[in-house]
């Protein structure tokens, strides 16, 4: 029951969604680093290919744009809870 709680904290955290993004596109391109190829060695109908070559194309000029977006989010989410619990705690301090 404690993972349970575990994994609903973690997916209901405010980081979560750019998180996964980021961790998505990192796992799209490690595993295009192994054989992202491998389709164009086989003898595949040309329609085939040509689906897998535009969504790879899809694929390649997209995810470095959500990747960059996700860090962002990431370090704009990060920078303003340091912010607010510097605020927070100064103010917890004066009082």
């Amino acid at each position: 029951m404690k993972t349970l709680s575990i994994v609903k904290s973690i997916v209901t955290s405010e980081y979560f969604p750019a998180a996964a993004v980021l961790a998505g596109v990192a796992l799209f391109w490690g595993l295009g680093l192994f054989g992202g190829l491998s389709l164009l060695s086989d003898h595949q109908t040309l329609l085939t290919t040509l689906s897998w070559l535009l969504f790879v194309y899809a694929a390649a000029v997209l995810t470095p744009l959500a990747g960059i977006i996700a860090a962002i989010d990431l370090s704009r989410r990060w920078l303003r809870n340091r912010a607010s619990d510097t605020a927070g705690s100064t103010a917890i301090a004066s009082a």
